[in-house]
């Protein structure tokens, strides 16, 4: 295996290095975290529910890791490494499967946030994350099998979507809480509106783009056996930038800032029984006195 390209004047050599690095510094915190969880124990019996985020946490980052060691683009069936490993088909599941674990993240602490709050929209938006996701990883896995970039719109379409239900809910749950609680829920309803806006301006645009010029050349498209067979045995070695260029932006941002929400997530358990104590109570409400009419009769014998 070559590694010329591993030079400080290539810019995909400098990028995957950036993803090693920040890949490294992710794992690290993940198993920090594990330590945290362990001590929480002995404190709190209660730490056995906290178990699944971090699992579902642990799961996501390792993912990460895995697709920032081998990078690849699916519909291209470009990579940087000629092995097995770097097949859209291994590369996809393991996406899948750590994308599911991260819709799940987000769906527990919300339904937890929106339970102590007593907030019916968040509950309600909760139930509906995972339910989306699944859909939208079906659109991802329809572009990766034909190589059309409308499954790629669907798929992010679907995920702007559920972020900005989930922005709703935690921005109506900013005002009924107070101190670090309400401070942590008002950033992630920011980071999200960040990512909403990313998404909504960037990412899915650039594959309608494809989509569209693909639409434009009259490609033909892989039928499920052809594209199930490609997925699995075609990957194409590639170090030059010109086709990583429009990947570089998401893939950096998806495996360190998406990976640093996770982590939250998961810490979110180390914290929940703090909740109630930064809820804001509705004041009781105060019966309101109006003069009340009483007719007073004359004692008998009185005129």
């Amino acid at each position: 295996m070559s590694v010329a390209w591993l030079d400080w004047s290539n810019p995909v050599a400098i990028w995957w290095g950036f993803l090693l690095i920040v890949s490294a510094v992710n794992v690290a915190a993940l198993l920090r975290l594990r330590v945290r969880f362990r001590g929480s124990r002995g404190d709190r019996p209660a730490a056995r529910w906290i178990e699944p985020l971090l699992l579902l946490c642990a799961v996501y980052v390792i993912g990460c890791a895995f697709r920032s060691v081998l990078p690849r683009a699916d519909v291209q069936r470009i990579c940087l490494f000629d092995t097995w490993l770097s097949s859209v088909m291994v590369g996809r599941s393991v996406a899948t499967v750590a994308e599911l674990c991260f819709a799940a993240q987000w769906a527990i602490v919300l339904y937890a946030l929106g339970r102590v709050a007593n907030s019916d929209t968040a509950k309600n938006i909760a139930k509906a994350i995972v339910p989306t996701i699944v859909l939208a990883e079906i659109c991802s896995w329809y572009a990766v099998i034909t190589t059309n970039f409308l499954g790629n719109v669907l798929e992010n379409s679907l995920w702007t979507i559920t972020f900005v239900l989930i922005g709703i809910a935690l921005s109506r749950l900013v005002p009924r809480f107070r101190g670090p609680a309400q401070f942590a829920i008002a950033a992630a309803a920011a980071g999200i509106a960040a990512y909403v806006v990313f998404m909504g301006t960037i990412d899915v645009p650039m594959y309608f783009g494809r989509w569209q010029g693909d639409l434009a050349s009259g490609k033909d498209y892989l039928g499920l056996v052809a594209g199930l067979h490609d997925v699995a045995t075609r990957w194409i070695v590639t170090h030059d930038i010109a086709p990583w260029r429009d990947e570089i932006a998401w893939m950096s941002l998806y495996f360190s800032t998406a990976v640093w929400g996770s982590l939250a997530l998961a810490g979110f358990g180390l914290v929940k029984h703090l909740l109630p104590r930064y809820r804001v109570r509705a004041p009781l409400t105060r019966a309101t006195r109006r003069p009340v009419a009483v007719r007073v009769r004359p004692l008998s014998g009185m005129r």
